[in-house]
């Protein structure tokens, strides 16, 4: 029986042998965001379906594509949609793709997701920054043996690793700053993933406001507890495309969600777009410290 591992490295080098440089920052999509991968330059995309191992998305909204080139010259890798435990997945499953970019050589990743808003001072489509998140999925993505082979930096693969700082505050700080300049409201959140598929009850949502929850979810915490364990920095982003159950009178609907991601892309993809070449300059620089420090 082949390991996880291998099966993951298999998948990295299939990606690997269809491009001509390694990505150093990814990119994940959420639901009605996926137009942002067309701001790629020299895009090689490759359908989920033609990598090894990697699970296929099943829901609107998720193209399932991983496509990889430039943006403002910083070669990264883009996911158009990802998959979630409640289409059927396990955790090693919905984390592998992000096992895969680890090993492509990504040392950062930019998280993004709609969310229901919690949080009364938000609106729909308001943009937040990730600050922590509060895991009620009822399962870890680091479940089962630990495997250090996935670390990307020295010091990470460790069983027991610290969430602390999931979230980095560098990068929240560049995203705040950039915000600024954009004049887009960025408020601060934490976000509470639900495993789902229904969307939360009031009662529920009166629960989680209680937490100190300010967005609610089915996805992003998983692959945020394996990109620590692997030593990758996490910028989240979250996108309100509705109030959560009981803020408003109407129902929830999947398509408004899309509708409100629709909206909001443009604003979206301005943020976005400028925050690549600042978070990959962050973490060149850590490169270059780590090497000089290396040096005899």
């Amino acid at each position: 029986m082949t390991d996880p591992f291998t099966t993951t490295a298999s998948a990295a080098a299939y990606v690997r042998s269809r491009i001509q440089e390694q990505p150093s920052v990814a990119i994940i999509l959420g639901s009605g965001l996926g137009e942002f991968a067309r701001e790629v330059e020299d895009a090689t995309t490759i359908g989920y379906a033609e990598i090894p191992g990697w699970p296929l998305s099943t829901v609107e909204g998720h193209s399932g594509k991983l496509v990889l080139g430039t943006i403002a010259g910083v070669r990264v890798a883009v996911m158009q949609g990802r998959v979630h435990a409640y289409e059927g997945y396990s955790m090693n499953q919905v984390t592998f793709p992000m096992r895969v970019l680890g090993l492509l050589g990504c040392t950062a990743v930019i998280v993004t997701n709609a969310a229901g808003g919690i949080n009364t001072s938000y609106g729909e489509g308001t943009l937040v920054v990730l600050s922590d998140h509060i895991n009620l999925t009822g399962s870890n993505a680091a479940l089962g043996p630990n495997e250090p082979r996935y670390a990307v930096k020295r010091g990470a693969g460790q069983r027991f690793f610290d969430m602390t700082t999931a979230y980095s505050p560098r990068l929240r700080s560049l995203a705040h700053t950039e915000a600024d300049r954009q004049r887009i409201p960025l408020p601060e959140g934490v976000y509470l993933a639900v495993l789902g598929p229904s969307y939360e009850t009031p009662a529920e949502i009166r629960a989680f406001r209680t937490l100190g929850a300010d967005l609610v979810g089915m996805s992003t915490v998983h692959e945020v507890i394996v990109a620590r364990h692997m030593g990758i920095e996490v910028l989240g982003i979250s996108v309100v495309t509705n109030m959560a159950a009981g803020i408003l009178t109407q129902p929830i609907d999947h398509r408004e969600v899309m509708e409100i991601g629709r909206k909001v892309a443009a604003q979206f993809t301005r943020l976005l777009k400028a925050l690549v070449p600042q978070v990959a300059s962050a973490i060149a620089q850590d490169a270059a410290q780590t090497a000089g420090a290396s040096a005899p």
